[in-house]
């Protein structure tokens, strides 16, 4: 957690971590400017520019905070910004002796190796007399470089912002997470004035219930309960008569007459024979 010189901190570090790890690497010294690109670059000395050009909410961090305030609007805990920040490095020299792209490989470099600002140059930082009072090396949240890539589209809408200067060959990096504190101070919760600590066996008076045990009832109704049902076991309810006449008897089957044969068709007489002469 910091305050609200954060931004401005970790501007002044990460200017002041290139400067540490850029400069040896040229037989002159290197000038790193925390400030926007200039419109009238001066090439007689090599200068790295850090420009911080966007400061967006961080998209992970920003309601983790929530809620702040009890029913009654009373402070229960600080609320804290979660910030991003996007920082436009540009490289300014000699374009004969090709000083810009060196001057980049090296702010690559530097912050591939290091990506995690480090807190010695945070302190260092942190003398400044503008930056009196920052708290940024107290954070328990450490500040990550992450490059960004930006193709042609967004490149020439972000140096179209920059009225008059000219375009120089740059990076783009984003710095998370920065977190800054509100100024009020939570009201402190009521400490414990007793304590009591109560060890009960299940099934005792007063003790919760198991998990998936219903609980049970008192000993009077389940012995009633039980001779209920005793009762309904051993003497079955008996039928009584309108149930008996309510019965249908069984069905008779009726006797069919056996069928008498059928008479023989008589034989029609036959012909006589005629007599022979």
């Amino acid at each position: 957690m910091s305050n609200a010189l954060a931004i401005a901190h970790v501007t002044q570090a990460l200017a002041l971590l290139i400067e540490n790890n850029v400069g040896p690497e040229f037989g002159e010294a290197v000038k790193v400017e925390p400030r926007k690109p200039p419109a009238d670059p001066q090439l007689e000395q090599p200068t790295v520019s850090v420009f911080l050009y966007q400061v967006t909410p961080n998209t992970s961090q920003r309601n983790n905070d929530l809620p702040t305030r009890a029913a009654d609007g009373t402070l229960v805990k600080r609320p804290a910004a979660a910030l991003d920040l996007h920082y436009l490095i540009s490289a300014y020299g000699d374009e004969r002796e090709l000083v810009g792209q060196r001057l980049i490989g090296s702010v690559v470099r530097t912050l591939h190796e290091i990506p995690i600002l480090p807190k010695d140059v945070v302190e260092q930082a942190g003398e400044r007399p503008y930056l009196a009072g920052s708290d940024l090396v107290e954070a328990a949240q450490r500040v990550r470089f992450t490059p960004t890539v930006m193709d042609v589209d967004e490149t020439s809408k972000l140096w179209g912002m920059l009225y008059q200067t000219p375009y120089a060959l740059s990076v783009v990096y984003q710095a998370a997470l920065v977190l800054i504190d509100g100024r009020e101070s939570p009201v402190p919760g009521r400490p414990v004035e007793r304590r009591e600590v109560r060890v009960l066996p299940f099934g005792a008076p007063g003790a919760p219930v198991p998990p998936g045990a219903e609980p049970k009832d008192d000993a009077a109704s389940s012995e009633a309960a039980s001779a209920e049902v005793v009762h309904e076991k051993a003497d079955p309810p008996a039928a009584t008569p309108a149930k008996k006449a309510a019965k249908a008897p069984a069905k008779t089957v009726a006797k069919t007459p056996a069928k008498t044969p059928a008479r023989p068709r008589k034989a029609a007489p036959r012909a006589a024979k005629p007599a022979q002469e």
